[in-house]
């Protein structure tokens, strides 16, 4: 058990930072919210730059190790500290749990940075909240040198993630696909698979915790299509108060994954199952540019290292997986377009 409270170091406008803050609160492991880069962040250096940050306490209290990437971290703290645990008991349902939390990370994502960095109301907002994080004292003319460089960053980030004009209509219309889903499911049950949450909900949570509440056009869309997801998106925010009597129950089997859940690995398959392939098909072959077709649109992208890594993780776990469960996995994925990850 932790001795010592965490250190998190994160930002307000960050969906991981968010997505690592709500796993800490639901499973009631101490720590302290740290803004990255302000003055109050002294937390142990990292080897990348990247957000959120986890300090770890040794057994004096001292803070002398950092571990930056949430899923990794997420299976740090599973290992580390007992009860209120993210894992499902049945192998099988804990890879959907996977799958799941790795299309929030990697697929959704981009409609968080899509929404936020492609009109000019969302524009306008983050600039001028994003840099506050760092120093709420800074002077006018820091605020302004700090909006102009955050913006035009983010902006000329756009065709690396795939958040370009041409590719909006597969964008949007995955949001949206992703709202009705999700509000299916919310008619009938509070969390993806079952009666507690997964890494899968942390995952999509993060991102909606920016799509649904924080930037301004994404927003009117989710009330507009699901307000009952705009509400679960502040439920997940902070789940300490959710109550777990025994700490094996609560999980759905492989027989009886809620409809809507099914729903949304068809979802996946539809959207990021094809555009991980092609990643990694680019990656392979040194492609200067991902390019593919989703729903009849043709998509295009810079190729990404790290998802390439995130598929070789996802490959590695299904085939570690027993046989009978990669079997529940297998008929689980049949016809959902995800079968084509692992053929």
């Amino acid at each position: 058990m932790v001795e010592h409270p965490l250190k998190l170091a994160g930002a307000y406008g960050s969906p991981y930072s968010l997505k690592m803050r709500s796993v800490l609160r639901y499973r009631h492991i101490p720590f302290t919210w740290v803004l990255r880069d302000s003055r109050l962040d002294d937390m142990p250096p990292v080897p990348v730059r990247l957000i959120p940050v986890i300090a770890f306490p040794d057994a004096d209290g001292n803070y002398t190790e950092s571990m930056i990437d949430s899923s990794p971290l997420i299976d740090r703290l599973e290992r580390e500290v007992p009860g209120r645990s993210l894992t499902p008991t049945s192998p099988a349902i804990e890879f959907i749990d996977r799958l799941i939390e790795d299309y929030g990370d990697e697929w959704v994502t981009k409609a968080m940075f899509h929404y936020r960095w492609y009109y000019d109301e969302a524009i306008n907002k983050a600039k001028k909240l994003l840099p506050l994080d760092m120093n709420m004292q800074v002077s006018d003319r820091g605020w302004e040198k700090g909006q102009e460089f955050i913006a035009q960053r983010q902006i000329n980030r756009r065709a690396l993630v795939g958040c370009t004009d041409e590719n909006r209509p597969v964008v949007e219309a995955s949001y949206e696909r992703l709202l009705d889903i999700l509000d299916a499911r919310w008619h009938e049950g509070t969390f993806l698979l079952g009666d507690r949450p997964g890494r899968g909900d942390f995952g999509i949570f993060g991102q909606l915790r920016q799509l649904v509440m924080w930037d301004p056009v994404s927003a009117r869309v989710a009330l507009e299509r699901s307000a009952r997801t705009v509400n679960w998106v502040e439920r997940m925010d902070d789940l300490s108060w959710w109550p777990i009597v025994d700490d094996q129950a609560g999980w759905c089997d492989a027989a009886t994954v809620p409809e809507p859940t099914k729903a949304l690995l068809a979802e996946i398959g539809r959207t990021y199952v094809p555009f991980m392939l092609a990643n990694a098909a680019a990656l392979a072959s040194g492609a200067a540019e991902v390019v593919l077709a989703i729903d009849g649109h043709e998509y295009r992208q810079g190729p990404f290292p790290y998802q390439g890594k995130c598929l070789v993780w996802l490959r590695e776990h299904y085939a570690a997986l027993p046989p009978d469960a990669r079997g529940e996995v297998d008929t689980l994925l049949a016809g959902t377009g995800c079968e084509m990850l692992f053929a």
